[in-house]
């Protein structure tokens, strides 16, 4: 086990030597990524799966298809291996083992929630789903507090976006039921 002062003079040797110049984040990737692995794992496998959903549904021109497809690529796919390569980047220390497994959980136990509620219209269960999502990223500001710059910035900003969209998709999903 790596410990965070370690990474930090692997990455301060790295920078110095010019082998990967103005790139020490992906030694603190590499380092961490044990850890945070589940968030890119799950999320290449949302990505693949709202590929093979957009495939399937293509031929009945299904709005709850496109949706599903669009869903699980940009949130349960692009936005969770945004959110934990983010973490891996910015923590200030090594993430706990616990916390991003949590995470992990809350997260793509809410998507599951969410696409499952939004499919069969139970909209209770995809607001369960939103409030699991909600969980998911609280911690992930935890995860990172006290930490500033543009890139600690922008990684708020994907949260907040995405905590926004959650009663947003609530509303939307009363309003207009898919088929």
């Amino acid at each position: 086990m790596t410990d965070v002062s370690a990474v930090d003079r692997e990455a301060a040797d790295v920078e110095s030597a010019r082998v990967v110049p103005g790139l020490p984040w992906l030694l603190r990737l590499h380092a961490v990524w044990p850890r945070v692995r589940w968030f890119g794992l799950f999320g290449a496998a949302c990505i693949v799966g709202g590929g093979l959903v957009a495939a399937a549904s293509a031929p009945a021109h299904s709005e709850l298809g496109t949706w599903a497809a669009a869903y699980l690529v940009l949130v349960g796919g692009a936005a969770q291996i945004a959110l934990g390569v983010a973490q891996a980047v910015l923590s200030p220390g090594r993430p706990s083992a616990v916390a991003v497994d949590v995470q992990v959980v809350l997260f793509n136990a809410g998507n599951a929630a969410v696409v499952a509620g939004t499919a069969a219209g139970v909209h209770v269960l995809g607001d369960a789903g939103g409030l699991l999502l909600l969980g998911a990223l609280a911690l992930s500001v935890c995860a990172v507090r006290g930490v500033g710059g543009r890139a600690a910035g922008l990684y708020r900003t994907l949260v907040v976006v995405l905590a926004l969209s959650i009663p947003v998709g609530s509303v939307l999903a009363r309003l207009h039921p898919m088929r």
